[in-house]
This record gives structure tokens, sequence and C-alpha cells, in this order.
């Protein structure tokens, strides 16, 4: 196995950055040399929270790999400025190797240096033992964790760029070039490599992370991330894929990707997705269930339409709600102080006549980063299915204007709390499942969040929509918000008046969806166990049970979809893309699924923001075209890199 054996740097540690109160809340003194970093317990414990700085800031909005694929918009993408949304930009077509967007590789353009979070694992494995004043229990601890964060690091690189330089060891300055400037490790080493690691890791973490820890990895997050490792060593894109890199080759005129399928990697899957549920099960975690009482604003819809209005709460909560029981493992070190993140770029700004006369601010609400229209018809119809597949779903007059029920009216009773009477909008906007109104913010719904409830309208000078007189670079360039990172009591104006909640790197939902594709793949036809596992995530989900409606003929077109693999597969995956929506998921199961280029090709397509009436709202026009191929599903090697090395082999079509 080839490794690239890192230099010791003696001074290691740049400014940390501030986090949420229950995290790795350290901040090293940027001073510090190597043995000081070793020389006591409390030392040691700055070194730890020096690795996991290296953690890739997903909530950052210009940062976070989270925007890239086909469901978000920023406004301030428009302006073509090179530091605004890298993620989207890539999916313009954008990616370059001489600054490549979101490099891991060496940190370029906005991406996380990985390799010098190794590099600093390595430095702390090298010398946790030499601390003086640990019991061997928390040293072990400590170890686990920091070889469990550099098999992570190693497992993001290879999702970027496939095989990588495996960064094993230490070595003295004085080095020979052999020593230092390696080859690339093919796919399949790189991946036993960061199994191996993740099983050395595992025995010796933590079953669960203590309450003053929150944030480190324990063994229920090991294990569920492991699961993902296998899940994406067993997919298409790593798993015999001579389309795209058969003649991809390492200098001695071996395959850099497996180029035959082995089937068995999903039956390794498998093991190791019910290894994780285990590990959820053991540790009390479970589906999220808002169990506290609504807010004053919801409370008499609530009990006039209490299932319905509870679903919302539990599904617009699962994210926003601190440290819940659904989260497997958080990233909490937030830049609380940059305000930057999802949460907030996506937060409507409060109207006027809501929150008692408080004056609304754009600071920590700024109301631009929209949902692209396609989101708009992914989610299901209430019967759980697409709505190109519902037969009982009007598909041709879905853009038709319409008006809900009256509050009075007995056909409003189960839109209580989920739209408001009387109001204008479009087929489209009815008669969908339960994330449909828990995630987008829509024209004659409501938002919650500023601790009230705005009844949306989202035309232009109404609530949600452009208005010119408040901020002219502010506003859902599509006409359709976002509302999954948004705390139902963030305000805006200042950060303190911001909730804070770890972003979700991993939820157990995810786990149950992942065994339901797993089995899929690994047996000849579904089987009953693979129902069961998606039908835990639609239950909670408000809508029926895979195998009832997709055999049933008077609701969908292509009856009994559900009971071949390829027609589970697609079921699977759009299940995928709803449950983890906005959540950075659905790139990379289009990527390693191999239907990427097919998927991120379409241009951005979204209603006329500018429209003040429904009329001329509701008209669709590309908002941006996009352009992803088969080179963009690996990022190129920085050229710096590649002058550098020249054992290095770029990536194909770079």
């Amino acid at each position: 196995m080839k490794r690239l054996k890192n230099l010791i740097i003696l001074f290691l540690v740049l400014a940390f950055t501030p986090s949420c109160s229950e995290y790795l809340d350290v901040v090293p003194d940027n001073t510090l040399t190597l043995e000081d970093l070793f020389k006591s317990k409390e030392e040691a414990w700055d070194a730890l929270a020096k690795v996991y700085s290296y953690m890739p800031h997903i909530e950052q909005t210009h940062s976070s790999i989270w925007t890239a694929g086909d469901e978000y918009i920023g406004r301030l993408d428009l302006n073509d400025n090179a530091w605004d949304l890298r993620g989207i930009r890539l999916m313009r077509g954008l990616q370059s190797a001489t600054d490549p967007l979101l490099g891991d590789w060496s940190g370029t353009s906005a991406g996380t240096r990985l390799y010098a979070g190794i590099r600093q694992a390595n430095v702390f494995l090298s010398n946790i033992d030499k601390v003086p004043d640990m019991s061997d229990e928390e040293r072990s601890e400590w170890r686990a964790q920091v070889k469990f964060l550099k098999a992570y690091y190693n497992f993001l690189l290879v999702q970027k760029y496939g095989p990588i330089i495996i960064a094993d060891e230490l070595i003295a300055p004085d080095a020979s070039k052999e020593d230092l400037f390696q080859e690339r490790s093919s796919v399949e080493e790189c991946f036993d490599y960061i199994i191996a690691l993740m099983d050395e890791a595992i025995p010796e973490l933590r079953e669960k992370a203590i309450a003053t820890n929150l944030g480190q990895v324990d063994q229920a997050a090991a294990k569920g991330i492991k699961a993902r490792v296998m899940l994406f060593r067993a997919s298409p894109f790593f798993n015999g894929n001579m389309e795209y890199f058969g003649d991809f080759f390492a200098p001695n005129g071996d395959p850099y990707f497996p180029l035959d399928y082995d089937k068995e990697k999903w039956k390794d899957a498998i093991d190791a997705i019910d290894e994780a549920l285990a590990a959820c099960e053991t540790n009390g975690i479970e589906l999220y269930e808002y169990t506290a009482q609504p807010y004053v604003f919801d409370r008499e819809d609530y009990l006039a339409n209490t299932e319905n209005v509870q679903r919302i709460y539990d599904l617009r909560m699962a994210i926003t709600d601190p440290w819940n029981k659904e989260l497997v493992w958080g990233f909490s070190n937030i830049d609380i102080y940059g305000g930057s993140e999802l949460a907030h770029s996506t937060n409507m700004r409060l109207p006027e006549g809501y929150g008692g006369g408080i004056t609304n601010t754009p600071g920590f609400s700024w109301q631009w980063m929209a949902a692209t229209y396609r989101m708009a018809e992914r989610y299901y119809t209430k019967n759980g299915v697409p709505i190109e597949e519902d037969l009982t779903f009007e598909l041709d007059k879905k853009w038709e204007l319409t008006t809900t029920p009256g509050a009075s009216d007995p056909e409003y009773q189960e839109l209580r709390g989920i739209m408001q009477p009387g109001a204008e909008t479009i087929n489209l906007y009815l008669n969908r499942e339960p994330r449909f109104y828990a995630n987008l913010a829509i024209t004659g719904g409501y938002w919650r969040s500023h601790g009230v409830r705005i009844n949306t309208v989202m035309y232009a000078g109404s609530h949600g929509g452009f208005n010119s007189s408040q901020h002219t670079t502010d506003y859902y360039e599509t006409g359709i918000g976002i509302k999954k990172f948004v705390h139902m009591e963030s305000k805006s104006g200042h950060w303190a008046r911001t909730v804070k909640y770890p972003y979700p790197i991993i939820r157990l939902a995810d786990l149950y969806l992942m065994k339901a594709e797993a089995l899929n793949e690994y047996y000849d036809t579904p089987t009953q166990e693979v129902y069961d596992a998606i039908n835990v995530v639609r239950e909670r989900a408000g809508v029926p049970d895979v195998e009832s409606v997709w055999a049933d003929a008077s609701i969908v077109k292509s009856v009994n979809k559900h009971k071949t693999k390829e027609g589970m597969r697609d079921i699977i995956l759009q299940e995928r893309s709803i449950e983890f929506a906005f959540e950075g998921s659905r790139f990379w199961d289009m990527i390693r699924t191999k239907r990427a280029v097919m998927e991120f090709s379409n241009p951005v397509w979204g209603w006329d923001y500018t429209g003040s009436t429904g009329a001329n709202f509701f008209n669709l026009e590309v908002k941006q075209t996009r352009r992803f191929t088969i080179t963009d599903c690996l990022w190129p090697i920085d050229l710096n890199e590649m002058n550098t090395n020249s054992n290095l082999v770029q990536n194909p079509g770079w």
C-alpha cells in the first residue's frame, strides 16, 4: 500500500473557530510547540480539538458542499462572484484545475485542507503516549477518536477524488524524495485502509458521548459512518465502473478503480448497517418525535387537527431541535460570528405586522437561498408516490390558480395549520405529502420562525416575496423558500437571537434507507425486509407503505413497480431525495449511482419573483443553466500539487 509520510511541523495550531457550548470547545494558543501540546492532559485536549477543527463546514452557505446538486439556487450566485456559493458554481460547470472549487486536497476555494487534518491526526497519534497525567483508558479513547477522524477525512477525500495518497505515517524532515512524493493508491486500497482504521478505532470509543462532549465521535456515530463508507464502496460509481474509468490506470498499469462488479460488497454494507442500527438502538437513538407543547400560534389548529399539525412539528424540528434523539452524529463547530449559515440565508425576513411590532433587520434572516422549482415537484403526493405516477393528481392542471377552502368549510379541517384558509395558491401545492409542507415555503402556506407564524404569499410586495422598498437584493429567486434549517424561534438582528443546533452529518433515517438500498441491490428481487426498512421512514413522514400504495391500480400508473429491483431502486432513491432534501445527500447519491450527469445538467427553473399577483407570479422561467459532466464527478487535483509531485496522475478530463 502506497502511503504519503508526513513532515513533522512544530507550529501546529491555528485559531480554533468559536463553537457551540456543547462541543470540543477549546481554543489552542497558536504559539504552542509540538512538545507543549503533549506535556499535559490539558494541552493534549487542545491537540484533540485541533484534529476536530478540520471537519468541513457543512453549515456555511458559501462553502458548504450541501448546495451542490439541484436543490438550491442563491440570489447572490447570479452575479458571478467567484467567492459566493461554490457548490452552485460547481453545478454551473465552473470547476477548474487551477483553483478547484471546494478543493479538499489542498484547501482551495473554500475547501478544507484535509491532508493537513490527517497530518494533525498523525502528530497526535505519535505523541499521545507521552502525556503524563492521563489514564490508559482516556488515552485509548482519545486515540480512537483521532484514528476514526483520520479514516473519515480519508473517506471524504475518496468521495471527491477517487484514488488518493494514503497519508499514514510521520517521517523526519530529512526524508528522501521517494518518501515525500508518493503515488496515489487505488480506490480499493483506499477503502480497505479506511475500513481497517475504523475497525481499529470503534472498539475503543465510548459507547455514547457524554453530555459535555456532544459532537465527539462515539461508537454509534463511528458505526453509522462506517456503514456509509461501505455503501459507497458497493455503489456502481466505485464498484465495477468500467464505463467511466476503464482507461484510468496507475503508472504501473493497474486500474485505479475496480473494473469488475462485486455483488458481495452489498452484503458487507448490509452487515455494517445492521451493526450501526444495533448501536443506535443501544444508545436510545430513535426517529424524532416532537414532544413539547406546540407554540401558542399553533395551539388552536393543533387541537382541531392534531395528527397533521403534530406531523409538521415532527418533520420540521427533526433537524433544528438541538441534539435530539434522531441525531447519530452532528457538526456543531459553527462560526456563530460569521453569520453565513444556511439557517440564516434561508430564513424569511419578518414581515411588518408580525412579532408584536418588532422591527426586523436583514441580519441573520437574509431571505435569498431558495429551493429550485424541481423541488416543488420532487415531493410526493399525499398518497406517497411521485406526482407523475399518481392517477388521482391532475397533472395537466398543476399550475392552475385555485383557492383553499374557507375556515368554516369542512374540507378545510385537514388543512388547518398546514395551509391558510381561503388563500390563493395553485393545484401543485395541494394534496401533497407532509414533508412538502414542513420543508418548503409556498404561496398559501405558513412559515414558522421569529417566534410567530407567517402567512406566506411569496408574491412581490407580499409576505415572503420580493420587496424593493426593504431590500432590493434579498429575495427568493424562484419564489419558493426553504424552511428546513430555521428553528421556529430563530430571530434576526444578532447571532444571540438565533437558535443553534448541530447540522446532521448522519441521522437515523439515513441508516434505514441505506438498509433498504443495500438489501435491494444484494437480492435478485425486493424482499419484505426492503419494504420494512423504507416504511419506517415513510410512516414517520405520514405516507402509505410502499407495498400497499404501489400495488394499488386506482392510484399508481406503474402498478407493482416496487416488485422489481430496478423499480425499487428508483423508489428508494426518490425517498432519499425527499427525506434528506437540502442536507447534501442527493448530490452524492446521484454520483455514487452514476445518475449525476443525467440529473444535474438540466436548467434551474422558478416562478417570476417580480409578479405581484398569481397571474403574473406563477410563470416558469429559466433562472440558471447548469452543466455537469462525467469529468465533474471527480474533483481535479490542484495544479500546484501536480507540479510539486511528479508522481501524481491527474483525474480524467482535467
